[in-house]
C-alpha cells in the first residue's frame, strides 16, 4: 500500500488551479480590486425568514448609477475572510472596468447562509405560502432587496455563473423579478440522471460523484467560510482505487458512513423516478422574460450536455425569448479563467477565450446599460478541425444533412449500408479487467480526456474499432451525434460507450505543438464519447433485462459538435463496454447495481452486428 495521503478538496481544486504564480496575480489583482470597490457583507432575509449571506460590492466612482451582476453558489463566497475580496471578483476584471456592481451570495445551507442545503432543489411551480420556497424564490427575493437596499443601482440586474452556479442561474429565469433583464448560465448544471456531472444515460460517473461528495456532500453542522477536508485517499492510481473498493456499495461502509445524504438518493433512486424528473428544471423554462447567454465548452468533461439542452429548452418551450448560444472548445469554465488556446494536446491557434469575453461584456452592457447594439448571433460556436468561431441562425443547423457512418466488416467505416446478409463482431468484456478512460497513471479525473488519444484503446480485445478511408475533401458535422446499434450480450445488462474519433494522417511526420512533444502523426483524437446504461435503452424509469444472444438495437444520443474532419483525416468510431473508473462497473448481470456483491460480476460475450437489417451505425449532422 502506497502512502497514505490526504484528499482535499477545496475550492480551488473544484474551479481553480493554485500555484505560486497564480497566488502572485490573484495578490496582485485583489490590491488593485480594493482600489476600484468598496465592500458590504449583509444578511438578505427570504420570505420563510432564512437569511442569505451576501457580500456586495459597488463602485467607488459615484457619479452614476450601475447594474447589478448576481451570482448565487455552494463554493462559498467570503471564503478569505470580511478583509478579504472574493475570488468571484478574480476573473471578472473587464466587468469591474466596464461598471456594475457585483453581490455574491451563499445558497441556503451553505457555508455563511442559514437554512437547510438541498442538492439540485426542485423548483415549486406553484407557491402558495411562505414555506414554498425554491431557488427561484431565493433569487426574487434577492433581487428585490437588491434594488431597494443597494444605494447607486440602475433598477437591472442580470445573474450569471458557471457549473452549480449555472444552475442557479438557470433557477434565476424562473424567478420572474421584472428587474431581472439578463441571465447567463454557464456550463449550466441541468439533469443529473440523463446527462450531466454523476450520470449519463442513467451510468454512474463514480471518479467524479465521490471526489466531489467527499468533500462537498460533508454535513456542516453550523454557518462558516472554511472548507471541510476529504477522507483519506491511497495511492495515486485512481484505476486501481476504485477497483479495489469492489461493488460501489462499499463505498458507504469504507467511507462515507452514510454521512453523505446525496450519495445515499443516489443509492436509494437508481432509475428515472420522481425525485430525478422533479430536479430537472427544463419543463419549466416557458414564458421566458430576461434575455440569455447560454455558455458551455465542448470538451467540458462535466457539463457539456446542459448548456445545449438549456438553450434548446428555452428554444422549443419560449420561442419569442431573446435566446442566445455560445460554445467554445473548452473544458469546464475555461472560456473564464484561461486563454483557452488549447485542451491537452490539441491547439487551436488563437486564444479563444477572447471570444467569450467579448460576447459577455456586449450582452450585459445592452441588457442592462442600454450600451451598443444586440448585433450577437443567435449561436456562435467554435469550429474545432477547422479552428475557426462560425455563426448560426439556429443550433443544431439547418443546413445539414443526417447521415449514418455505418459499421463493415473488417473494422470499415462508411456512409454507405452494409452489403451482407451476416455479419458481426465479437469480443468478451471482463467487468474485473475494465476499459481504462485513458492510457495516464493519475488520482483524479484529468479534463484532458475529453481529446486524448485513443491508440490505447483501439489495441484492446474488448473495444472495436470503424475506420474510414482517409477523406478526399474537408466534411463538418454539426449538432448531436446519434449512436444506432444492433447489439447480442450472453449476460442480462451491459454498458455502452459510444466514441467518435478524429484520426490524423499518418504521413504528418512531426511533432504538433503540445506541451509533451507528443507525436501527432496517427492521433485518434476523441471528439465525443458517451454512454447508456444498456437496461435503459427503451426507458429511463423502466429498466429492461437483455435477453441473452438477442439481436437488440440500443440508440442513444449523446452531446453535439461542430468539427471538421479535414482532408486526408479518416473518421473513427470505437465501441466498448466499460469507461473506468470514469464509470462504475456494470455487473453485467441484471441486479441492483448500488446493492449488488463482488460475485454478481459476470463475463459476457459481446457482439456488434452490421449486416442488413441490422446495420450498426452511427448518425451524425453533416453541414453542407
Amino acid at each position: 500500500m502506497k502512502k497514505l495521503i490526504l484528499l482535499t478538496l477545496t475550492f480551488s481544486f473544484l474551479f481553480f488551479q493554485k500555484n505560486s504564480h497564480a497566488q502572485a496575480a490573484a495578490d496582485d489583482w485583489e490590491a488593485w480590486s480594493k482600489t476600484q470597490l468598496d465592500k458590504q457583507e449583509v444578511y438578505i432575509e427570504m420570505r420563510d425568514g432564512t437569511r442569505l449571506f451576501t457580500s456586495v460590492y459597488t463602485p467607488k466612482d459615484h457619479s452614476q448609477r450601475y447594474p447589478i451582476l448576481l451570482i448565487r453558489t455552494p463554493y462559498s463566497v467570503e471564503g478569505t475572510g470580511p478583509d478579504g475580496y472574493s475570488r468571484y471578483l478574480q476573473n471578472n476584471r473587464p466587468l469591474i472596468e466596464e461598471g456594475y456592481i457585483f453581490a455574491f451570495q451563499d445558497v441556503r445551507g451553505k457555508f455563511m447562509s442559514e437554512g437547510e442545503y438541498v442538492d439540485i432543489r426542485p423548483f415549486v411551480p406553484n407557491k402558495k405560502s411562505a414555506k414554498d420556497i425554491d431557488e427561484a424564490s431565493d433569487t426574487y427575493d434577492t433581487i428585490d432587496w437588491l434594488i431597494k437596499n443597494v444605494e447607486g443601482n440602475n433598477g437591472k440586474v442580470g445573474v450569471f455563473g458557471i457549473s452549480y452556479p449555472g444552475f442557479y442561474s438557470t433557477m434565476a429565469i424562473l424567478s420572474g423579478h421584472p428587474a431581472l433583464k439578463a441571465v447567463s448560465p454557464q456550463a449550466p448544471v441541468t439533469n443529473w440522471f440523463v446527462g450531466d456531472d454523476f450520470h449519463h444515460n442513467g451510468a454512474f460517473f463514480l471518479m467524479d460523484a465521490f471526489n466531489f461528495y467527499s468533500v462537498f456532500g460533508r454535513p456542516r453542522p453550523e454557518p462558516t467560510r472554511e472548507w471541510t477536508t476529504g477522507y483519506p485517499f491511497p495511492g495515486e492510481d485512481n484505476y486501481d482505487f476504485y477497483l479495489e473498493m469492489g461493488p460501489i456499495k462499499n463505498s458507504r461502509n469504507l467511507w462515507f458512513s452514510d454521512t453523505i445524504q446525496f450519495w445515499n438518493d443516489l443509492f436509494a433512486h437508481p432509475d428515472y423516478d420522481d425525485f430525478w424528473k422533479k430536479r430537472d428544471p427544463l419543463q419549466y423554462l416557458k414564458n421566458v422574460k430576461p434575455a440569455v447567454l447560454t455558455v458551455g465548452g465542448w470538451f467540458d468533461a462535466e457539463d457539456d450536455w446542459g448548456p445545449q439542452h438549456v438553450y434548446s429548452a428555452i428554444e422549443k418551450n419560449s420561442p419569442a425569448a431573446d435566446n442566445r448560444l455560445l460554445i467554445g472548445p473548452w473544458w469546464h469554465g475555461q472560456w473564464s479563467r484561461a486563454a483557452g488556446e488549447h485542451i491537452g494536446n490539441i491547439y487551436w491557434g488563437s486564444a479563444t477565450s477572447k471570444k467569450y469575453r467579448e460576447l459577455e461584456r456586449k450582452f450585459f452592457n445592452y441588457f442592462l446599460k442600454g450600451q451598443g447594439d444586440m448585433d450577437l448571433p443567435e449561436a456562435t460556436l467554435f469550429v474545432t478541425g477547422a479552428n475557426e468561431w462560425r455563426s448560426f441562425d439556429h443550433w443544431p443547423p439547418e443546413n445539414t444533412a443526417q447521415k449514418t457512418l455505418y459499421f463493415h466488416p473488417d473494422g470499415r467505416l462508411s456512409f454507405f449500408p452494409p452489403s451482407a446478409n451476416n455479419g458481426f463482431d465479437e469480443y468478451l468484456s471482463d467487468p474485473n479487467h475494465p476499459v481504462a478512460y485513458t492510457e495516464d497513471v493519475h488520482l483524479r479525473r484529468t479534463r484532458e480526456y475529453m481529446t486524448d488519444d485513443q491508440r490505447f484503446a483501439s489495441r484492446r480485445p474488448d473495444v472495436v474499432s470503424y475506420e474510414s478511408a482517409p477523406l478526399t475533401e474537408d466534411l463538418t458535422i454539426a449538432g448531436p451525434i446519434s449512436p444506432d446499434l444492433f447489439v447480442s450480450t450472453t449476460g442480462t445488462d451491459a454498458d455502452y460507450v459510444v466514441k467518435l474519433i478524429d484520426v490524423f494522417p499518418d504521413t504528418v511526420r512531426f511533432y504538433h505543438k503540445n506541451e509533451k512533444a507528443v507525436p501527432m502523426a496517427g492521433y485518434q483524437m476523441l471528439l465525443r464519447g458517451d454512454v447508456l446504461r444498456g437496461r435503459y435503452r427503451n426507458s429511463f424509469e423502466k429498466p429492461e433485462p437483455f435477453v441473452p444472444g438477442k439481436v437488440t438495437e440500443v440508440k442513444f444520443e449523446m452531446p453535439g459538435v461542430a468539427h471538421t474532419f479535414k482532408k486526408g483525416h479518416k473518421i473513427m468510431v470505437q465501441v466498448q463496454n466499460s469507461w473506468f473508473p470514469l464509470v462504475d462497473r456494470n455487473p453485467q448481470q441484471f441486479v441492483d447495481i448500488y446493492e449488488c456483491n463482488e460475485g454478481d460480476f459476470q463475463k459476457a460475450v459481446h457482439r456488434v452486428y452490421h449486416e442488413k437489417g441490422h446495420a450498426s451505425g452511427v448518425k451524425v449532422l453533416v453541414l453542407e
